[in-house]
């Protein structure tokens, strides 16, 4: 895993943006459970690690990066949202803006029976958008980079975010989880379904259930 990291850091190194590709679906990597993090990497090579993924989560643009995205089967991830500028986006989504922050090992439990249905994109998996739906309210466990505890509370589009991302690390993409009559191209028909603050007129037109 060490060499492993080393050979990223160093193409990040010799890219002009600091920043690696990410795999795609397809590549195996993305249906391995990623190997837990117990201190294989010194901590410059963390910081280093952590960085790069930073940079490329930011490059991509998304909201969110596990280390498998980038061909590493490490548990660990980072998230960093600056939330929706639209206001009524903002509110049916619950999605607040979300600081950076690294996830190492984390799970989640589901709080409740309260699923929401939205549209998902994945950088791993390039063009395409479906329909989630996800549990509204979880538990993250895990830690942060520093080893501090993590054992909270999350809701709303953080708690999507929390989902997504640690998904990745036990080998599953969100279209396993989608409503597979809902995926679309991210064309402008499809940009269109995504930009609903629910997503009725795809339900409506695609004919998927979102209450299922």
């Amino acid at each position: 895993m060490r060499v492993h990291t080393q050979r990223l850091l160093a193409a990040a190194q010799e890219d002009p943006s600091g920043i690696v590709p990410i795999v795609q679906a397809g590549h195996p990597v993305l249906r391995m459970v990623a190997e837990p993090y117990d201190g294989q990497l010194d901590g410059s090579e963390l910081e280093a690690l952590i960085a790069v993924m930073r940079r490329t989560m930011h490059a991509a643009p998304g909201v969110g990066l596990a280390a498998p995205q980038i061909g590493l089967p490490l548990a660990l991830a980072v998230v960093e949202d600056p939330g929706p500028i639209d206001d009524e986006m903002r509110i049916a989504r619950e999605r607040p803006a979300v600081p950076f922050r690294v996830l190492v090992n984390p799970r989640y439990t589901a709080i409740g029976e309260e699923r929401a249905a939205f549209y998902e994109g994945c950088l791993s998996v390039e063009g395409y958008q479906a329909v989630v739906a996800r549990p509204r309210l979880v538990r993250l466990t895990g830690a942060d980079e520093t080893g501090a505890v993590l054992d909270e509370v999350v809701s709303g589009w953080p708690a999507r975010i929390v989902q997504h991302e640690t998904d990745h690390l036990g080998g599953t993409l969100y279209v396993d989880r989608a409503l597979l009559r809902s995926l679309a191209a991210t064309d402008d028909l499809g940009g269109s379904w995504a930009a609903e603050p629910h997503p009725v007129a795809a339900a409506k037109a695609l004919g998927f259930d979102l209450e299922r």
